[in-house]
């Protein structure tokens, strides 16, 4: 399948960079909906909440993605990796990236990046432990 050697957080940061560049006068703390709550509070939701609501869903994912065993994890994982120095750089190299909800984004990488080599770690070695136990043999006399 294609989906499995494509990085999914590569979607709310391509989000993040098509808003900043083609529209710089948006922002992403304005409201852009509220709901009135049965406690009389309002609860308000900006452009930069939703952007991280989709990269937790997305990161959830990619935890997913994180338990198969293969080259392919190894071809993920180093794509996250990519995604998340690219990340990095653009947070202290581009301006209209300084923001929290872009410091978010790049928490959510790395703890895609970390998560998904502690899963995949944590996986081969249980495989390793079930294919290195003998099974005892059983013999019945007659």
């Amino acid at each position: 399948m294609f989906i499995l050697g494509f990085p999914l957080l590569l979607v709310p940061f391509a989000i993040y960079n098509i808003v900043a560049v083609l529209m710089p006068g948006v922002g992403w703390s304005g409201t852009l909906t509220s709901v009135h709550m049965m406690s009389g509070g309002t609860w308000t939701m900006s452009l930069g909440d939703m952007l991280i609501v989709l990269a937790i869903v997305l990161l959830f994912a990619e935890m997913m993605k994180s338990t198969r065993i293969g080259v392919r994890s190894v071809v993920d994982h180093g794509l996250s990796l990519l995604l998340f120095l690219v990340m990095i750089v653009e947070f202290l190299l581009v301006a209209q990236a300084a923001s929290s909800t872009y410091f978010l984004l790049l928490v959510i990488g790395l703890v895609d990046v970390l998560g998904g080599f502690a899963v995949t770690l944590r996986t081969s070695q249980r495989d390793l432990t079930v294919e290195g136990t003998s099974v005892p043999h059983i013999t019945t006399s007659q």
